[in-house]
């Protein structure tokens, strides 16, 4: 397989339309999904795989699919993406595991991975995460990463005001 991006366990890949049934899998999941306060419906799921098809033809890159490459399967979404805070864009990194690859440690090795290409690829100079500041388990991956809190804001989502905090790793 052609990847975009690997670690060790991982390989990343564009996201397509044929995802769907393994998206929803994530993103239907209200615990997966706690921190968006909401599951995605099917058409919700449609409309977030066109979302990002769109940014990968405007910025050339978006969420990935997250592959565990012994067994080919989709187990996540991971990857750099253009993050709008106040008017100034970043580049930030986000990431959704299907839980039943939490605990592996999945996540970090796919942040990091993220990160790395971010800072070599598309020469950041600075990558951002967003996270809500009851996300203990994202809030951990960013730490390890290396990650520290510079700010703050508040996103408007589905007509809900959810404060965020705002991770930064310089190169």
């Amino acid at each position: 397989m052609d990847w975009i991006l690997q670690s060790e366990r991982l390989g990343f890949r564009k996201i397509c339309k044929n995802d769907f049934d393994d998206l929803c899998l994530i993103l239907q999941d209200a615990e997966v999904m706690y921190a968006w306060e909401h599951a995605f419906s099917k058409d919700e799921v449609s409309q977030w795989i066109e979302k990002n098809l769109a940014r990968y033809a405007n910025e050339g890159f978006s969420y990935f699919a997250l592959i565990e490459k012994s067994t080919e399967r989709l187990i996540g979404v991971m990857g750099p993406l253009v993050e709008n805070i106040d008017g100034a864009s970043h580049i930030g990194i986000a990431y959704i595991l299907n839980q039943l690859f939490w605990g592996k440690g999945y996540a970090i090795e796919g942040a990091k991975a993220c990160v790395e290409y971010a800072f070599n690829q598309l020469n950041a100079d600075k990558v951002i995460a967003e996270i809500r500041p009851n996300n203990d388990a994202s809030r951990k991956v960013a730490e390890k990463l290396g990650m520290k809190i510079e700010g703050e804001f508040v996103k408007h989502y589905n007509g809900i005001d959810m404060p965020h905090l705002i991770y930064v790793l310089r190169k």
